[in-house]
């Protein structure tokens, strides 16, 4: 049976102050041994995120991270920084990502490969844009994207990973796919998962949906087989969050 896991993507929001008083506000909220309940918050928040999560069931990840241990790469943050503050969870080839700061599947990749040489868990993107779905060829563009994404990671690793399903066009627009179209798409890439490697991998690894989660539709979707969590925006960054969370009660 795969725990379920809640992961919320602040983005670019929040300052440290910010940050603190909002994850003070919700430590009660999202009280759910059932579920793993992880914020992954701006770099600057991190080390004051993990100082106001301590004694709660909150983990604190990263938003991002880079694929080199050091050097002359302005502006990265590296694995064994991360490491070094307790994170254990970095969110790697987000959709905006890849729009905004060309990130390729390839980077996706190393960053993926880097991850788990530091025993960090990846939370890995995947999505398909509108067009791509009204062409019908989502899933093959899909495919692609956790075929690469997953080039050269043992199947130990891969069951340890986590998979973000989030159809890009569902992302901050207040749309969100059906429980029937998210789930299509999360056993389509376990099914990837499962030719790449084998059933008990493809049984082990957890798929998340994002893509405008919220409290009204989290039970619906998280009631399906191959929705093991969410990946949550806007909603985390609000009390909502803690009814998602605990979805189940």
């Amino acid at each position: 049976m795969r725990k379920k896991i809640i992961a919320g993507n602040w983005k670019m929001n929040k300052t440290p102050s910010e940050a603190v008083a909002l994850i003070n506000e919700l430590k009660p909220l999202v009280a759910n041994e059932d579920v793993d309940v992880v914020f992954c918050v701006p770099a600057i928040s991190i080390v004051p995120a993990m100082e106001a999560a301590k004694g709660s069931n909150i983990n604190i990840g990263a938003e991002n991270m880079y694929f080199e241990e050091s050097g002359a790469y302005t502006g990265e943050i590296a694995p064994n920084m991360l490491t070094d503050v307790g994170v254990k969870y970095v969110i790697i080839g987000h959709s905006e990502r890849r729009e905004y700061f060309a990130e390729t599947d390839a980077t996706v990749n190393k960053k993926v490969l880097k991850a788990f040489e530091h025993g960090i868990t990846p939370i890995i993107c995947c999505g398909e844009t509108l067009e791509q779905r009204e062409q019908g060829v989502a899933v093959d563009f899909i495919r692609q994207q956790i075929k690469i994404a997953f080039l050269n990671v043992t199947a130990d690793q891969a069951k340890e990973a986590v998979i973000a399903y989030e159809p890009i066009w569902a992302i901050g627009t207040g749309k969100t796919a059906t429980s029937d179209q998210a789930e299509e798409i999360c056993a389509a890439i376990r099914e990837c998962i499962a030719e790449v490697y084998d059933d008990a991998t493809a049984a082990a690894i957890r798929i998340q949906y994002g893509g405008s989660m919220n409290a009204g539709n989290a039970a619906e979707l998280l009631a399906k087989p191959d929705i093991d969590g969410g990946l949550v925006g806007g909603a985390s960054l609000k009390a909502e969050f803690g009814k998602i969370v605990n979805y189940n009660k």
